[in-house]
């Protein structure tokens, strides 16, 4: 596989920063005006994206404006909560206005029509229940930067799961299911807040600062740059390695070009709770 590009922003404005970002790696290439677009942030819970939980609702309206700024008009925001009500989580952070203010779809997922859909080549997960409109769209992860108990990281590919029902069958052998997910239902495009990331683990609520962007057009190697620059090794990370395995992208970070900030610059050490290191174990 050649080598990537993989964009990051460090900035105060993150509207403009995701906006940025994307025409860095002419991300608009990536889609067709006549298809839908599914933009999937991260809302596992109705926690404000400042406790470094959920995804900053400025970073969902910075690719909303790239998008309808190039002419897409099919546009949905979309997100299937496990652990709330999904339409309340867009209303604690601010969703529910962007979707208002530039004209677009929002759209709990948990209350999609769910198909049966069957898993190429896998690893465990051989058949699986999955929204009707993920499975026809076009994908963009929005994922949170932050850390995972049993996953190590939760970015663009873990994101997925948001899209499954029930979402409890994905955490047993969770490294190499989240990677047969991704087989089905691989993003187009990844764009990761790490406005505000969250360190210890994805519910913890321990926010680290880190005022970036980081996006590109390989999920995989979207995901081995955002491993990397929360200081934790991206090769630790199963899903992330099976994935690559798979063909779905590239996790060697010597052949993932890195434009805007070098990793070296604006890596941060998130550091990971006890549960994590102990859970990790299982996953």
């Amino acid at each position: 596989m050649d080598e990537v590009t993989i964009a990051i922003v460090k900035g105060d404005d993150p509207v403009n920063m995701v906006v940025e970002a994307l025409e860095m790696i002419e991300a608009d290439g990536a889609f067709r005006a006549d298809e839908r677009i599914l933009v999937k942030p991260n809302y596992i819970d109705a926690s404000h994206p400042s406790t470094g939980v959920t995804t900053d609702a400025r970073v969902v309206e910075g690719i909303v404006k790239f998008l309808k700024t190039r002419g897409f008009k099919n546009i949905l925001i979309g997100e299937g909560s496990g652990l709330t009500n999904t339409m309340r989580a867009f209303k604690v952070a601010g969703v529910d206005e962007v979707a208002k203010r530039w004209n677009v779809g929002l759209m709990d997922l948990n209350d999609d029509e769910y198909v049966i859909a069957d898993v190429p080549s896998p690893l465990a997960l051989k058949t699986v229940r999955i929204s009707k409109i993920a499975l026809n769209s076009a994908i963009i992860s929005v994922p949170k930067l932050k850390l995972h108990r049993m996953a190590g990281v939760t970015l663009s590919l873990k994101n997925m799961m948001g899209v499954v029902s029930p979402k409890g069958q994905i955490h047993r052998s969770l490294g190499k299911k989240i990677a047969d997910l991704v087989s089905l239902v691989k993003p187009r495009l990844a764009v990761i807040d790490g406005i505000i990331g969250g360190e210890s683990h994805e519910l913890a609520g321990k926010p680290v600062e880190t005022n970036l962007v980081i996006a590109g057009l390989d999920p995989v190697a979207v995901d081995t740059v955002g491993a990397a620059v929360m200081e934790f090794d991206p090769k630790r990370v199963e899903h992330i390695v099976l994935a690559a395995k798979k063909g779905l992208g590239i996790c060697e970070l010597d052949k993932i070009r890195v434009i805007g900030e070098p990793i070296e610059k604006v890596k941060k050490k998130f550091k990971p709770s006890f549960s994590m290191r102990l859970l990790s174990r299982f996953a």
